[in-house]
């Protein structure tokens, strides 16, 4: 990784990707990533789109992913994030999750 990474995650009110962010952190951290992490709602993303690298999508916003990615994918990465390691707030496996996304992506340009 070249630079320091942005990351919004976005759940319904913020809160639940509160606890995820702050796992996210310390597993970047651990690793000596450099990934800023802000967690907001889903009604917030328009205020970050222009300063962000991915925005993670929590799970049980399913519904409305395909619409965000739409909506924001010329502009930065969209990833669901999955149930199971958001569920048990696995910090670690989230940053493997976004890290592998982001491969992709860049594979892909």
């Amino acid at each position: 990784m070249k630079r320091k990474l942005n990351v919004l995650l976005v759940c319904g009110s913020g809160a639940s990707s509160s606890f995820m962010a702050a796992k996210m952190r310390f597993a970047a951290k651990e690793k000596g990533l450099e990934i800023n992490l802000t967690a907001r709602s889903e009604g917030e993303i328009s205020n970050y789109i222009g300063d962000v690298d991915a925005i993670m999508v929590g799970p049980h916003l399913v519904g409305d992913y395909e619409n965000l990615k739409k909506r924001y994918s010329d502009e930065c990465k969209v990833i669901l994030m999955e149930k199971g390691y958001y569920a048990k707030l696995d910090g670690e496996k989230a940053i493997g999750h976004l890290l592998e996304e982001l491969e992709k992506h860049s594979k892909s340009e």
